[in-house]
């Protein structure tokens, strides 16, 4: 069996130093590591148990498949401290069929990266009888 100690996502920005902006600044998350010069240099942020690494440069956005899935304490917060920093709410928080309050917004280059809060009471956190 493989023994993983970390995992990232790896995303090649078609402007590397927008994208900073977008998921250090407005985004808020906190920098693990960076490395390499100049504009195309590799910026890795913490992902909760998780890291996403924006290095190199690519020329197209990546394959539309590509999605970001975060969770969030408090997923109105986030709306409300986004909206502050001007992020485009791609669809505003709604409490989903299956009991996850979910939003959504996208990165510079169009990748869907939805903000989860898992509420309480959801069996992602309880289970009855266990």
């Amino acid at each position: 069996m493989v023994h993983v100690l970390s995992g990232r996502v790896l995303l090649r920005p078609t402007d590397p130093e927008r994208s900073r902006v977008f998921y250090g600044d407005q985004l808020g998350l906190a920098v693990y590591r960076e490395f390499g010069t100049g504009p195309e240099r590799g910026t890795v942020y913490f992902l909760g148990g998780g890291f996403l690494e924006l290095s190199g440069r690519s020329e197209a956005p990546p394959a539309a498949d590509v999605r970001l899935w975060l969770q969030v304490a408090d997923v109105t917060a986030a709306h409300e401290e986004l909206l502050a920093k001007g992020v485009e709410i791609v669809r505003p928080p709604v409490k989903e069929p299956w009991g996850l309050v979910e939003m959504w917004v996208a990165d510079p280059d169009g990748t869907p990266i939805v903000l989860v809060e898992v509420p309480s009471d959801h069996p992602m956190r309880y289970r009855p009888g266990i």
